[in-house]
């Protein structure tokens, strides 16, 4: 199957919209949140207790991948949802964003990055080409055009020179992908300055993209400033290509990302902090680990169906983590997994019932 996008349903009182996914390993609903499988795998958890909290479509990284184990070694598996014992679509980020959170330990040219491992301090070169190269030998459903990401904060100047050899390099990848199926995201760039936005998001959209990712966010900007990116960004995206808001996961910009156009998602955080103790709760997060909840015998969110609030206490939780047992984390981890892919859900059920706007305020009264 060819990678396609359809709209189901446009909300009336919002940007926020239905749609569906089509890719060659099957069909999602957005809005999506991607769980992030680094290193071909979501941490602590199998690819059927992924399915089971209602991961549909996961994220894995090139960067990654390429310096372990290895892109050609997962191309002799059969590729990486092979070698990953994953069915459902995946999509693949360029690596752009590792690369340039190296900071030192790297070299940016217009020919492209040469960077040391963190893992041995090996030299290597990442090139647009390249990062298409390793893509398609690991095979998946969507992979992202290699993109120069600016930090925050960073001046007009670095912004534009970023932006605009990112927009070269995306002509670049387009130029040698030639997997059948595979579709290529272009990512916009512009850091926090409104018309760097739209000159990088105009430039891709000429490229006619399958799909459009705005890069560069949630990289230490308040949020504010993040949602007024996405405003004057997203009008001039094709309404008929899906928007993907890269590295953002907290459950509040999901649901302001979401009102805003926004049809895609991924971050590490749901997982990354349940590996420290941290749970998401309709109440806010709570931090398992602490004292306070040595004898509590709740669940984790009382309000939470999840199988890990089905059985086990916050008591019974905390002790593992502190005792280093690895159930504890992966408990938290199937935990906050479920509530924000749950909160997917209910957003989807807002957006058709004509409600999402509602929706939100009520959920962030609570949450913040």
């Amino acid at each position: 199957m060819a990678f396609r996008f359809s709209i189901l349903h446009q909300d009336q009182t919002s940007c926020a919209r239905l749609g569906l996914l089509h890719t060659p390993h099957g069909t999602v609903e957005t809005p999506v949140f991607m769980p992030v499988g680094t290193q071909a795998t979501v941490k602590t958890m199998t690819p059927e207790e992924v399915y089971e909290v209602g991961g549909r479509l996961i994220l894995s990284n090139t960067y990654h991948l390429y310096l372990r184990p290895g892109f050609e070694l997962i191309r002799e598996a059969g590729g990486l949802h092979r070698f990953m014992h994953w069915d459902g679509p995946i999509l693949t980020d360029s690596g752009g964003f590792q690369v340039f959170s190296l900071g030192p330990l790297r070299k940016v040219t217009e020919e492209g990055v040469t960077f040391r491992s963190h893992i041995d301090g090996s030299e290597h070169f990442f090139s647009p080409e390249k990062a298409m190269e390793v893509q398609m030998a690991l095979g998946s459903d969507i992979a992202m055009a290699f993109d120069e990401c600016a930090p925050y904060p960073c001046s007009r100047e670095y912004a534009l020179e970023v932006l605009e050899r990112t927009t070269r390099w995306a002509r670049r990848c387009l130029a040698v992908h030639n997997r059948a199926g595979q579709a290529v995201f272009g990512i916009i760039q512009g850091s926090t300055y409104p018309d760097l936005r739209l000159e990088s998001a105009k430039g891709l959209v000429e490229m006619d993209f399958p799909g459009y990712a705005i890069g560069g966010l949630s990289v230490g900007e308040p949020k504010d400033l993040m949602y007024q990116m996405l405003e004057c960004t997203i009008p001039v995206l094709p309404e008929e290509k899906p928007r993907y808001l890269m590295g953002v996961g907290s459950p509040d910009c999901l649901l302001e990302g979401i009102v805003r156009g926004v049809d895609m998602f991924d971050c590490v955080l749901p997982t990354r902090i349940a590996r420290n103790g941290t749970v998401l709760t309709r109440q806010g997060k709570l931090v398992v680990r602490n004292a306070e909840y040595a004898r509590d015998f709740k669940p984790l969110d009382p309000e939470c169906d999840c199988y890990a609030c089905r059985h086990y206490t916050r008591a019974y939780i905390r002790h593992l983590i502190k005792a280093g047992e690895v159930l504890g984390i992966r408990l938290t981890t199937i935990h906050n997994l479920h509530f924000v892919l749950n909160l997917m859900k209910e957003a989807k059920s807002a957006i058709r019932q004509g409600r999402i706007l509602e929706y939100r305020d009520n959920f962030l009264k609570s949450y913040l």
